[in-house]
């Protein structure tokens, strides 16, 4: 049933129950069955769309493969080799992220730890007056301010499920990110120390994992960035997590920072800057590689990404974290408390609504600011409920420029980067 919606969802809409226009009759009976509950907003279903509850498998339906890593939640696995895995969204309740809960993204091999982390180096090199060598040490040592901030970091990817058709990937739903709080010092510091020439305009990251194919001399991934975002008083060289040192699975002893732009270029395991006179082009540079089109090509197309940005920004997205898809709840309820965490890139969160009547109308929730910038920020509010039944709670974000998620992923792109559709949540009241 999933795969004719995807091929063509009016025509699907007719073949498996028989509609025509409005939800109604026999066509709503037959859905009303499929879904074990009447559907208080059916007239508002908009055609073509699968319910969320048939659409999304829920747990208790064998739902999506977990994997208990030593140390961490239950996660949702994308890939075994390399290893990646989600976030639930209900487990990513918490302000502050724990490592336990964080999610898992991996290009190539997680290296050993080393004997003793203080002594790993990092080197800043290139279109610079003075190379530095830096421990972790030194680092920590005094030399440079070390800050702490709430800092999001989040898949590029994120979301890349949504997509249609399917893209190139890990078929990631929201929980390809995490705000936790990091201790650093800041790139710019570091990039002054060392003295930046006229000529350095982007960034070259380099990390100790180990390609998947053993050859040493190839990278796992190797991104850059433009300049003044290494210079933005927010990218750290981070040497804690949440006051502690950083698990090894997430990048110890040192990584970059990179917030409110694809994790990708938060290098985890880092060992080199190089400053650069253009645009870098290591592992996962150019191309189509977390690039986007620059105009709208055709879903499922072939493209050599010739016109295509980079992803800087991530797009805004929302989550909720109190209830989870395929929820319960005893009959007669009829208020719905909703609470969950949003973001924008380097924007700002500017409102939060959701909606129980198929998107037919929204009601605002709370928006609290962020703790400081680039923290993702909280929402909350109710939702009244007419009656037992069947509802899916949609929940979208507007940006600080009043730039919403939209109602389907836009901009089809080869690998599934940005993608940012309005999230939907089945309930079942009853």
């Amino acid at each position: 049933m999933r795969e004719l919606y995807q091929d063509d969802p009016e025509r699907s809409d007719a073949l498996v129950w028989g509609r025509r226009g409005a939800l109604q009759g026999a066509a709503l009976g037959a859905m009303g069955a499929a879904l074990g509950a009447t559907i208080p907003f059916a007239a508002r279903l908009p055609g073509g769309l699968l319910p969320a509850a048939l659409a999304q498998p829920t747990s208790a339906e064998g739902g999506p493969r977990m994997v208990q890593l030593e140390g961490k939640a239950p996660l949702i696995l994308q890939g075994e080799r390399p290893l990646n895995a989600e976030t639930p969204e209900t487990l990513l309740d918490d302000d502050v992220t724990p490592a336990e809960k964080m999610f898992v993204r991996n290009n190539g091999q997680v290296p050993d730890a080393p004997s003793d982390p203080r002594t790993w180096k990092i080197r800043i090199d290139g279109e610079v007056n003075r190379p530095l060598e830096l421990t972790v040490g030194e680092l920590e040592g005094g030399r440079f301010p070390l800050v702490t901030r709430r800092l999001q970091l989040e898949c590029g990817g994120n979301g890349r499920s949504f997509f249609s058709p399917e893209t190139r990937g890990n078929q990631w739903g929201n929980g390809a990110v995490s705000c936790a709080e990091w201790t650093g010092v800041r790139l710019r510091d570091l990039l002054l120390a060392a003295g930046l020439k006229e000529s350095a305009k982007f960034t070259g990251h380099y990390g100790a994992d180990p390609h998947l194919s053993g050859d040493q001399e190839r990278q796992a991934i190797s991104r850059g960035m433009r300049i003044e975002k290494a210079q933005d008083e927010d990218t750290l060289v981070a040497i804690r997590m949440n006051g502690q040192l950083i698990p090894l699975i997430h990048g110890a002893p040192v990584r970059l920072v990179t917030p409110g732009w694809p994790g990708s270029l938060s290098q985890k395991w880092l060992t080199r800057i190089w400053i650069r006179d253009r645009p870098h082009d290591g592992q996962g540079m150019g191309g189509t590689s977390y690039r986007v089109p620059v105009r709208p090509i055709v879903p499922g197309s072939r493209n050599d990404g010739s016109e295509f940005r980079e992803l800087e920004s991530m797009p805004v997205r929302s989550i909720l974290t109190n209830l989870s898809h395929g929820t319960r709840l005893p009959v007669g309820t009829r208020e719905v408390n909703l609470r969950g965490h949003a973001w924008a890139g380097d924007k700002t969160v500017r409102a939060v609504h959701a909606s129980i009547d198929f998107g037919a109308t929204w009601r605002e929730m709370r928006t609290d600011p962020p703790s400081n910038r680039y923290a993702w920020q909280r929402w909350s509010g109710r939702v009244d409920l007419p009656s037992d039944g069947y509802f899916e709670v949609w929940y979208r974000a507007t940006d600080s420029d009043g730039l919403m998620q939209p109602h389907i992923a836009a901009n089809w792109n080869p690998q599934g980067y940005g993608s940012n559709a309005v999230s939907r949540a089945a309930i079942m009241v009853g």
